[in-house]
């Protein structure tokens, strides 16, 4: 599959400014179409994952950059096992660091659904160089259910990387099965969705799955395990740690719970957007928030898997009194956006995110997956393009294997991801990563400027 001599162009149909109100306190956010490198799309680089490390072409919230410069991808392998592989941008080869089951001491044959399927985590990198990720059960085969044996999956396993050493350790099972406080009736041991480390304290947060339990581990003393924080948190959220050393996370019902390492107690506290509650500004059909801190340690972004809205919280404020938020409008128009682990913020404090809207534009059908830049400075919204595949020849769609329907070709040759991008970065330098599905691939697009 190649390009053809004239690929489509993105004219975007509207260059005039939308003035986004979001609160007649608040300066507008000024929201622009701006074209990319060429022909409006954001091109990047495509780099097929290890398929060895995938058994449906797929992985889940797992990037991050190291400290050392190296991309680092969770990828999930159904009934088998989940592996942590390593991008070197400069050699453009992958390898695995992590073999979950082999850290874990599991077994390293298929175990179905008891495997450790996924690492769903998103990969947090320590002020050491330590990675932290989780792991998490997968599906039951259409053979399990069938059959009605479906093994037992014990719980998922918290693990850490050192790419200094190359060294994986597994610091054990947050909530496994036989846990007295899982709930009655439980026939599984919880998954691990979030791990956060506050190194400096020697305290290590965790999430699981799925029932959202909140717990934190004291690394000084692992013969206590991992404590139960009290408020269950809302799906697939993930913790922050602000400037105060409090770790916060979005509850059940959309309101900030905190935890204070000095006093050891957690505290929760309304979230408003004007004074109302967020969870009647956004509504009932809103899923998986979605947060990051900004170098500041009280600046947080908040989006929302099928809400096009970009959120900006202030996490300073003292315990017991609401937080604050404000919208700072749709980052796009369009009809079903969906964004999944796509929030980053750049060294220099921009806000990008990918969000999939569908295509209206009269190329092509299916969706289109654009790239946002929010500048908190100068309050402006831009629309970098729409995410291109600039080496089409990267994987050979002909070959008639399974799972290689995530990425499709709009009219002039140009090749796009078509169902979801399930993670973005920025890194260091500027340039942004993403994770594509069908086949698993990693897209690396040049800093944009």
């Amino acid at each position: 599959m190649s390009h053809m001599t004239q690929p489509a162009r993105f004219v975007p149909a509207l260059c005039a400014f939308l003035l986004i109100l979001t609160s007649s306190h608040t300066i507008p956010v000024k929201v622009t179409m701006v074209p990319g490198a060429k022909d409006g799309y954001a091109w990047g680089k495509a780099y097929h994952i290890p398929p060895e490390t995938t058994t449906e072409e797929s992985g889940y919230f797992g990037l991050c950059e190291g400290k050392n410069g190296k991309i680092y991808v969770g990828t999930a392998a159904y009934g088998r096992n989940a592996y942590l592989v390593e991008f070197d941008p400069e050699t453009e080869k992958m390898r695995i660091v992590i073999d979950a089951h082999e850290v874990a001491g599991l077994p390293l044959t298929p175990t179905g659904y008891a495997a450790q399927s996924k690492i769903h985590t998103r990969n947090f990198v320590g002020p050491s160089g330590t990675i932290y990720v989780g792991t998490k059960q997968g599906y039951a085969t259409a053979a399990e259910q069938e059959s009605g044996n479906i093994p037992t999956y014990l719980g998922g396993y918290v693990l850490t990387y050192d790419p200094e050493t190359g060294t994986a350790r597994n610091l054990g099972m947050p909530m496994p099965l036989g846990d007295p406080r899982l709930p009655d009736g439980s026939t599984e041991g919880e998954g691990v969705i979030d791990v956060v480390a506050d190194e400096a304290r020697g305290l290590i947060y965790v999430i699981t799955c799925e029932h959202e339990y909140w717990m934190v581990y004291d690394m000084k003393q692992p013969e206590q395990g991992y404590r139960l924080l009290g408020p269950i948190l809302r799906d697939q959220p993930n913790t922050l740690i602000d400037k105060r050393g409090r770790a916060t996370a979005i509850t059940a019902d959309y309101k900030v719970a905190r935890y204070d390492p000095q006093t050891q107690e957690a505290t929760v506290d309304e979230l408003l957007v004007d004074g109302t509650a967020f969870l009647e500004v956004i509504g009932d059909d809103a899923v998986h928030p979605d947060w990051r801190l900004a170098e500041d340690g009280r600046t947080a972004y908040l989006q929302l898997l099928n809400d096009a809205r970009l959120f900006v919280i202030d996490l300073d404020g003292p315990t017991g009194q609401p937080v604050e938020a404000e919208s700072l409008g749709p980052r796009i128009i369009g009809n079903n956006p969906d964004s999944r682990s796509s929030l980053s913020i750049a060294a220099d404090g921009r806000v990008y995110s990918v969000i999939k809207i569908d295509n209206t534009t009269g190329i092509g059908s299916g969706s289109l997956h654009h790239l946002i830049r929010f500048d908190p400075q100068q309050r402006t919204m831009s629309d970098l393009g729409p995410v291109a595949v600039k080496n089409p020849d990267f994987f050979d769609f002909t070959s008639g294997k399974p799972s290689t329907h995530g990425f499709h070709t709009l009219p002039g040759g140009t090749l796009a991801p078509l169902h979801h991008i399930l993670a973005m970065i920025v890194a260091s330098d500027g340039t942004v990563y993403c994770t594509v599905l069908y086949p698993f691939t990693l897209l690396r697009i040049p800093p944009q400027g």
